[in-house]
């Protein structure tokens, strides 16, 4: 019997987008060994020696002018992308697209970044009939993602579904199923075994990310955290960002034995499993992956749009604060005076995550689609 097969598609603007991707199809063969998973960042795959420019050039428009991005973000919220730009983006950077789709055969695609559902939903008014899943990975919703091709959404929250019914998709095809992250995350981990196997110490420990791109730390706030380095653990995670890596590693006050410096890892899941508090950049994938862990956050330095409404979601639900000299002042007496009580507010967040959604549901939400049997019309038959 042939074994069912997934195509993921993403795009590399960030880290979150293809992190959902590979949290979701590792989830699904967490639940079925005999599924076929494959994830591609299609722009890059197709277009090897120019997608890695354009990224570059986002990146550098995400450090040196965010509030141009927020800006972009917000006039064109409610619009899905018009014809000319699929027929600009098909043309010019996913010609070679269905050629992709014929010759892996997939039985679904799920696409975690608008670009790659707008060119799959293009492909589908021209006849391909693979059915199309749209994985939404922050707790807002800007129109690009919206297509009338797409057979299903997955989202993060009811305010999400509630967006996209406001913009016509049909309640039916919008499922809450929170963001998957992978299962490393879906299980807690014994603190002093992963201490010892970490190389830190069983003492009140602060986990500071900065994103899977390495964004600079704030000076201030860097400040405030090394004066605390006597009585706290402090673990820097710097992400891709090598030149950060490198001066934080040769500037004097970072060095104390209890800060740690590092770069990319992949082990996050057992830092958020030692650490008590996280200071983080509002990603979507990274708070999903907190919240799992019940461990509290403090946010800096959200890029204007998504990143803010993860932000307002986060601190609404009383997740997370934004970070201010008061609000560390108060975590640094926390961490030193009260740590008894933050062991008990990390064990209810986590009764409290775990009662929203389960860290499997959308990689077994899918699997339920995907096997789904007499669904209207042809939406789950794949390419002849």
């Amino acid at each position: 019997m042939r074994k069912k097969r997934v195509l993921l598609l993403s795009e590399g603007f960030g880290t979150g987008h293809t992190q959902a991707a590979y949290a979701l199809a590792a989830g699904m063969k967490r639940i079925d060994l005999h599924l076929q998973c494959r994830v591609i960042e299609l722009g890059n795959f197709l277009n090897p020696k120019v997608g890695p420019l354009i990224l570059s050039a986002y990146r550098r428009t995400v450090t040196r002018s965010p509030k141009l991005l927020g800006m972009l973000y917000r006039n064109k919220y409610d619009k899905s992308l018009n014809p000319l730009t699929r027929l600009a983006l098909h043309r010019i950077f996913y010609k070679q697209a269905a050629q992709v789709v014929t010759q892996l055969k997939p039985d679904l695609i799920i696409c975690t970044h608008p670009f790659p559902n707008a060119v799959v939903s293009r492909l589908k008014r021209h006849g391909v009939s693979v059915p199309l899943i749209t994985l939404i990975t922050d707790y807002d919703v800007h129109g690009t993602w919206v297509n009338e091709e797409v057979n299903q959404y997955l989202v993060s929250i009811p305010r999400v579904k509630e967006l996209l019914v406001r913009r016509g998709v049909p309640t039916a095809d919008v499922h809450v199923t929170g963001i998957p992250i992978h299962p490393n995350f879906w299980e807690t981990g014994n603190r002093d075994k992963l201490c010892n196997e970490m190389g830190l110490h069983r003492m009140p420990t602060v986990l500071i990310m900065s994103g899977g791109w390495g964004v600079s730390f704030n000076k201030e706030i860097l400040l405030q955290l090394t004066s605390w380095a006597d009585h706290i653990q402090l673990v820097f995670c710097t992400g891709s960002n090598h030149k950060l890596l490198d001066k934080m590693k040769d500037t004097a006050s970072l060095h104390h034995e209890n800060i740690h410096i590092l770069g990319y890892t992949k082990h996050i899941n057992k830092l958020m499993d030692i650490a008590d508090l996280l200071i983080t950049k509002p990603g979507g994938m990274t708070c999903t992956e907190a919240s799992a862990k019940g461990i509290p956050m403090l946010f800096y330095e959200a890029i204007p749009g998504q990143e803010e409404e993860n932000s307002h979601y986060f601190v609404k639900q009383g997740y997370a604060e934004n970070i201010s000299y008061r609000v560390m002042d108060k975590w640094h007496h926390k961490l030193v005076h009260e740590y008894d009580s933050l062991v008990l507010q990390r064990d209810r967040f986590l009764a409290r995550s775990a009662s929203h959604t389960q860290s499997s549901e959308c990689a077994q939400k899918v699997l339920d689609l995907l096997n789904e049997e007499n669904t209207e019309s042809s939406r789950f038959t794949s390419i002849p």
